[in-house]
């Protein structure tokens, strides 16, 4: 079988849960210890990282018969560089490859579960052993892509982040963000919970949860049993959709929009009045955050980056 050796694979893999305490407790008999001491399966947690392990080892093994290899610990993806003809394969669960799609620009992405007993795996509809069958097509160019819209915020300091699934906007702690929401010709201030952004890639996620409690409050309350949307849409729609989360109403702001969508007719706006503690985060990364205190705009748009997943 000839090798392409111009190009490269790059695997993103990350710790298990094992693994991430035998780190934190230096030991695996140490991380054993605090499992049981807790009532927790230690079985389960081995069980997990030998699969896992098996499942890598696989992967390795049938893109190296192909390409060379690379392996990546997601904790170095800010700082790792691709090349641009570099195919990523991801091996985790589906927040991994949201979260790898981020770093790349053009590159196509194959999910592969490591575990289908375990994740679902939305975004992994490959298992190791497809990669000796897949890898020949996709380098042929036989095999089908789909793209991902992704959302970009702005601010008016230059600074920028990107999202895969959702951008939050709102406070750091529990406390009301503050803020002036503009959309088109409407605009008002509020006061809330925070601005939830989704692609709809997202849709099923946080959005879903939102659109999910909206529904069971207007059947337990309001009596309504009919269809009600769940708030997904595809992945590669060209829009964006927005909910404002537990707007209050007052004499001074309002909640009148709070629920939408936008795209290539205009980008939605924020203006901070937070005077502290103001973020945003994308993905569920609160780690990664941009600062979004009083005086600072937001601007929240498609990103020209579109993310290619390999199908």
């Amino acid at each position: 079988m000839s090798k392409d050796t111009d190009r490269k694979a790059v695997m993103v893999v990350r710790e298990t849960r094992l693994e991430e305490l035998t780190r934190r407790f230096n030991t695996r008999q140490q991380a054993r210890f605090y499992l049981e001491h807790l009532g927790a399966d230690y079985g389960d947690y081995l069980t997990e990282h030998e699969h896992y392990a098996q499942a890598v080892a696989e992967a390795e093994a049938a893109l190296r018969q192909r390409l060379r290899v690379q392996k990546l610990d997601r904790r170095y993806l800010p700082n790792f560089v691709f090349g641009g003809d570099d195919i990523v394969v991801v091996l985790g669960q589906d927040g991994l490859v949201a979260n790898t799609l981020k770093y790349l620009d053009g590159q196509p992405v194959i999910g592969v579960n490591p575990d289908p007993a375990r994740w679902d795996g939305v975004l992994l509809p490959f298992v190791p052993k497809d990669l000796g069958r897949l890898m020949p097509d996709l380098l042929a160019g036989r095999r089908m892509l789909d793209t991902v819209t992704m959302a970009e915020a702005r601010l008016n300091n230059g600074a920028s982040l990107l999202a895969v699934n959702d951008l939050f906007i709102g406070p750091k702690s529990h406390v009301s963000a503050r803020y002036v929401l503009t959309l088109g010709e409407r605009s008002e201030r509020q006061s809330s919970s925070g601005i939830i952004v989704s692609t709809g890639l997202g849709s099923t996620g946080w959005l879903r949860s939102i659109y999910a409690g909206m529904a069971a409050g207007l059947s337990e309350l309001g009596g309504l049993d009919g269809d009600l949307p769940d708030g997904a849409f595809a992945r590669n729609a060209p829009e964006l959709h927005f909910t404002v989360r537990e707007p209050f109403p007052s004499r001074t702001t309002r909640a009148s929009l709070v629920l939408g969508r936008f795209g290539s007719d205009g980008p939605l706006e924020v203006l901070s009045e937070m005077p502290e503690n103001g973020v945003i985060f994308s993905d569920g990364i609160e780690a990664d955050y941009l600062e979004f205190n009083s005086g600072m705009r937001a601007t929240i748009g498609i990103a020209q980056r579109e993310g290619i997943l390999v199908t």
